[in-house]
């Protein structure tokens, strides 16, 4: 029998018991716009890093072989999108999958977690920054927050000031190495937060929503779901983004209406029958 009757998104991430971030954000949220989603667990945390303490288990010496079995059952995946990577060995890992598993009519997201605030994390190597510029070669839509689009372009970071013919710049940059689609996200504008939404053939846009809160754990997971289910489902880019950013909003007010700790991540699960699909 088929096991490809259904829409299906696999998603490369890590697996965080308490947090609200990567796998645990991504399959509640694929679920509900209807396609089913296949997680590929990179690591296996307790909670994420962002506690003093936690369980962590690497599981990159495992992944290829739990990936293999999907190729003999045969899996065929409308969408594959890939978030944190821990290694280089993870990255490529993550290539090789998407060569095998990849379609004519397979969308593939990627979301460069490597840092934030000017600052590139702790766990990335320079040698692991070229493989992910190798890694969004393959991309068809990449989702990097202003960090992550400077270091992939080498480009000088600054916190504010961007006009557009910078960030227009930017996203030329990212668009040469590969991806049609590029949306650069927390780009800071005084009391507001602007996604910089970047596609082919298309006149670029600046979508702005008023800070809410301080920053929680968990939404560049939540965005990047939220962008490769609707991409699967056809909805158009910049929609899409629009959709996300409104929704992250709201988690944020609920989350600050609850009293949910920052790094505890936001509730969507409060308000996901709000999400449209």
């Amino acid at each position: 029998m088929s096991q490809n009757k259904q829409k299906k998104i696999a998603a490369i991430n890590d697996l965080t018991g308490f947090g609200r971030c990567a796998l645990t954000v991504s399959l509640p949220v694929i679920s509900h716009m209807k396609i089913q989603c296949c997680p590929a667990p990179t690591s296996i945390l307790s909670n994420h890093v962002g506690y003093p303490e936690y369980f962590f288990d690497d599981y990159t010496d495992r992944l290829a072989e739990y990936l293999s079995m999907w190729k003999k059952l045969d899996l065929k995946f409308d969408g594959i999108m890939s978030g944190f990577l821990g290694s280089g060995a993870q990255i490529g890992i993550v290539e090789d999958f998407i060569r095998s598993f990849r379609r004519k009519d397979t969308i593939v997201v990627v979301d460069p977690v490597m840092g934030d605030h000017g600052k590139i994390a702790g766990t990335y190597t320079e040698e692991m920054c070229l493989k992910m510029r190798s890694l969004i070669s393959l991309a068809d839509i990449v989702t990097p927050n202003l960090t992550e689009a400077c270091k992939l372009t080498d480009t000088p970071y600054k916190e504010e000031g961007w006009k557009e013919t910078e960030l227009r710049a930017l996203a030329r940059r990212l668009r040469e190495t590969g991806p049609r689609k590029i949306v650069i996200t927390g780009i800071g504008q005084g009391q507001y937060l602007a996604n910089y939404v970047f596609e082919e053939g298309k006149e670029p846009l600046i979508l702005r929503s008023r800070k809410v809160g301080k920053e929680c754990c968990g939404t560049g997971d939540l965005f990047s779901a939220i962008i490769a289910a609707d991409a699967v489902n056809g909805v158009s880019f910049a929609e899409s983004v629009k959709k996300a950013a409104v929704f992250i909003k709201k988690c944020m007010e609920k989350s600050l209406e609850m009293g949910i700790e920052d790094k505890n991540g936001v509730c969507f699960e409060e308000i996901l029958h709000l999400l449209k699909v």
